[in-house]
């Protein structure tokens, strides 16, 4: 199985199915008052859909080679990571910004001003959602 774009869909199938299947566990609702499961079931049916078409999709064009590259994946999860220590132990501004210029390291290029817009936009969202949603953010 060397084709990127098969394991493409069946990954995504995969995390479609998974959560598709738990919110059955809550109830659906109806859509005039939807219950908690209903949200979740409609994003992973999308996924889902997606997922079958992708895998289709695979069988119809020519096959692109997978390329795992365990240095790029290892950058990612140490950047998650760091979001999470970063945004506990000072504050969560600091972990966008940390995780944003250690994923940036997987890249094909690097810039640092680059960087710093990407970390200025996902800042700017986190304070969009605190303010406009009124979610509780620790930002600063």
């Amino acid at each position: 199985m060397n084709d990127r774009n098969l394991v493409r869909g069946l990954f995504l199938g995969a995390i479609a199915l998974t959560f598709g299947l738990n919110s059955l566990r809550y109830g659906i609702g109806t859509l005039s008052r939807a219950g908690p499961g209903l949200f979740p079931l409609m994003i992973s049916s999308a996924l889902l859909l997606i997922a079958v078409a992708t895998v289709l999709r695979s069988r119809i064009v020519e096959r692109v080679a997978l390329n795992i590259q365990p240095k790029n994946i290892a950058l990612l999860l140490l950047a998650l990571c760091a979001f999470a220590l970063v945004s506990k132990l000072a504050n969560m501004t600091a972990g966008i910004a940390t995780m944003v210029f250690i994923a940036a390291l997987a890249g094909s290029s690097y810039s640092w001003l680059r960087n710093l817009k990407i970390a200025a936009g996902l800042i700017a969202v986190a304070f969009a959602f605190e303010k406009l949603l009124g979610l509780n953010l620790p930002l600063f």
